[in-house]
């Protein structure tokens, strides 16, 4: 008997020290992974794809580099090419870093430069149109490119996130991208999250972070309630009204940064009624722009006058247009309506109806979509307000179902109105879903296109705003402060006003 008692007992240790190796294996375990260094933002426009040809995120999460990039005096800096030179009108070299390899640690040359931009050209089309490249040519760390036409722009084209250099025959680049950055991606679902480790090889010194998570959430209340719950570190875009708490919270704060960004009314041209230049400029002055500023963006905005920032040479110099809504009314006269019985404007039979599209993903939008249906109405102009979550989507592929926008546009973010000019108003223009094509317009641009002196660049801008003025494209509205709430925490990183750079090997965490 007393020996079947010893051997239960001897079977009793045995299990506890099992049980307790498992647990001092666990406690290690968790030891190391509460010691991770880790982030988790929360953005408002959600990635489909990982695949930095086709999306932002590539390089706003650190993953993918371009070959040149902008500080924040907005001028051009070295990245993967450490040096560059202009060869003559239509040919530039550079010079790839040594040392450089991606993700899975094949070093990056000349021919792997060359091999990613073969990628991009095919992949797409609005990146082919806007660099022009017509022949490449590798050489050990250099490449050469040679373009169509003389084309001053190209530098500052490369800082484009889609020009990141890639591994061009890697499997899987919508999920798994390889690339060069100082991380990379362990998983992706897209529209819903990405997680990232950092690359131990990187080549300008490893992250200070072990893993980030950035998580995509189109409504910014959730986004600014996340941040104070402690889901989130670092909430992107938050609204406005939703900035009290997190002000008076001792461990959080708001960053506000001025941006390179303008929130305008974009027509459609394809609508008849919005062809003629007077009903337009009534709409722009039914705009009332200080209200924008101080009661939808509680400050935190710049009245705008035109597209670029009055902070840049190249702006306007004229004010912003003021609200009028008497002249708005007299400009709808002019155009042929007159007010029904039902006070409503109305020409040849048919009331002015608009259909007016917006989106959540920049939470003031649709506050100024639907401030501007009330001033609307207020003159008898009946607008129609649809939230769309995927706005370029539907903006491209269903252009008759829509005649205004809300919309927003970095168009600067190079340091240079020539980007804007091009895509947002010439004809094959990749923002220029609402089918703009003024001559006069385009001429200035193509001009610009292949003028190196700055002086002669800086006239040329200035002469393509005052046209924008006088046909007003576009109504501006405000250009928007960049509104991000960080946890303390977090340190070593502030947002950047030309929205590229979000994740860095810099930033850290107490």
């Amino acid at each position: 008997m007393k020996s079947k008692k010893s051997w239960v007992f001897s079977i009793f240790i045995v299990m506890l020290l099992i049980i307790s190796g498992c647990s001092s294996g666990n406690e290690k375990e968790i030891s190391k992974e509460s010691t991770d260094k880790s982030v988790t933002m929360l953005f408002s426009f959600a990635s489909k794809t990982m695949d930095p040809h086709q999306d932002w995120m590539g390089v706003r999460a650190g993953v993918a580099e371009t070959l040149v990039r902008i500080d924040e005096n907005l001028e051009i800096q070295p990245w993967l090419a450490e040096a560059w030179e202009k060869k003559d009108e239509k040919t530039w070299t550079f010079k790839i870093r040594e040392g450089v390899t991606f993700h899975d640690g094949s070093p990056v040359d000349g021919e792997a430069v060359k091999a990613s931009f073969e990628r991009v050209l095919e992949t797409n089309e609005a990146i082919s149109s806007s660099l022009k490249i017509e022949s490449m040519e590798a050489d050990g760390q250099e490449i050469t490119f040679v373009n169509t036409e003389e084309y001053p722009a190209f530098l500052s084209e490369l800082v484009h996130t889609n020009t990141s250099i890639v591994k061009a025959d890697a499997e899987n680049m919508g999920e798994q991208p390889v690339a060069t950055g100082p991380f990379k991606v362990t998983s992706f679902t897209s529209e819903t999250e990405v997680n990232l480790e950092r690359y131990e090889d990187y080549w300008d010194g490893v992250a200070k972070l072990d893993q980030v998570k950035i998580k995509f959430n189109s409504d910014g209340n959730v986004r600014a309630l996340a941040l104070q719950s402690g889901e989130a570190d670092i909430a992107y875009h938050l609204p406005p009204e939703s900035l009290e708490p997190i002000e008076s919270n001792n461990k959080l704060r708001v960053e506000s940064v001025p941006s390179l960004r303008v929130h305008f009314l974009l027509y459609n041209n394809a609508n008849p009624a919005l062809q003629d230049v007077d009903v337009r400029k009534a709409l722009d002055l039914l705009v009332n722009r200080p209200v924008a500023v101080e009661e939808i963006m509680n400050g935190h905005a710049t009245e705008a006058a035109g597209p670029f920032n009055p902070n840049f040479a190249f702006a306007s110099e004229t004010e912003p247009t003021s609200y009028d809504p008497e002249k708005a009314e007299e400009l709808l006269k002019e155009a042929g309506y007159k007010k029904n019985a039902d006070g409503k404007m109305e020409r040849d039979g048919e009331v002015l109806t608009l259909k007016l599209a917006t989106y959540p993903g920049r939470p003031e939008l649709p506050l100024l979509a639907q401030y501007l249906q009330g001033e609307a109405a207020s003159v008898g102009v009946n607008i129609e307000i649809v939230t769309i979550e995927n706005i370029d989507s539907y903006l491209w592929e269903q252009q008759d179902e829509w005649d205004m926008v809300t919309y927003s546009n970095l168009t600067a973010p190079r340091g240079d109105g020539g980007y804007f000019l091009n895509v947002a108003y010439l004809p094959d223009g990749a923002l220029n879903p609402g089918q703009i094509n003024i001559p006069e317009l385009n001429k200035l641009t193509q001009q610009l296109n292949t003028t190196a002196d700055p002086e002669k660049r800086m006239e040329l801008q200035k002469k393509a705003v005052n046209v924008i003025r006088k046909e007003v494209p576009h109504s501006f509205i405000l250009h928007p402060h960049i509104i991000v709430g960080v946890n303390d925490r977090v340190k070593d990183w502030e947002p950047g006003s030309e929205e590229y750079y979000l994740i860095t090997n810099k930033m850290d965490v107490k």
